[in-house]
């Protein structure tokens, strides 16, 4: 659990009625404050993170030819993949943030196919596993964060519900996409 904000949810109250001498109770729906907990989904959010951070700071100084344009282009392809999924992100009440499963790993295959040739070759499957998993991440979730109180959620994740299928994806999609472009 990272935080709890304030947050419009489904609330029951009985009414009672009476018909013919019977006393019913009837349910009725009305929205009051409630609290919407926010937590860290572990693999839609923590783990991809880590495994990024890992290839970031250890694999790509020991095996690429010239790391800083490698860095140029993840951070190239984590903005582009950042915004296409930011407009492709919608918010569902009772469920959270949710993005279309092909387009996060659509997106990063592609971006990565254009950007590795260009000036030093690079390692175009580590530049779409980051800048996917990381764009899905930052445009899914972080930049939908004012809307989480909107939702009408008790619980919200990041990198869990719709999300977790784009970031999932995006680590193995996007790689066996590019596979078959290149």
């Amino acid at each position: 659990r990272i935080k709890e904000v304030e947050s419009i949810q489904p609330m029951i109250y009985y009414r009672e009625v009476n018909f013919f001498g019977v006393r019913w109770q009837v349910p009725e729906t009305k929205y009051g404050a409630g609290k919407t907990t926010i937590a860290i989904n572990l693999g839609g959010a923590l783990i991809p993170v880590l495994f990024s951070l890992y290839l970031l700071i250890f694999s790509i100084p020991a095996n690429e030819e010239n790391s800083v344009v490698t860095y140029v282009k993840i951070f190239v392809a984590f903005i582009i993949v950042t915004l296409v999924v930011h407009a492709f992100a919608k918010p569902l009440r009772g469920l959270g943030i949710a993005v279309p499963s092909f387009i996060p790993p659509l997106t990063s295959a592609i971006i990565a196919a254009i950007l590795f040739p260009i000036y030093v070759k690079t390692n175009p499957f580590i530049i779409a596993y980051i800048a996917g998993t990381l764009g899905t991440l930052a445009g899914a979730d972080l930049l939908n964060w004012n809307k989480i109180s909107k939702i009408r959620a008790p619980m919200a994740s990041i990198g869990g519900a719709g999300v977790f299928d784009g970031v999932y994806m995006t680590g193995i999609a996007a790689v066996l996409m590019l596979w078959l472009l290149i």
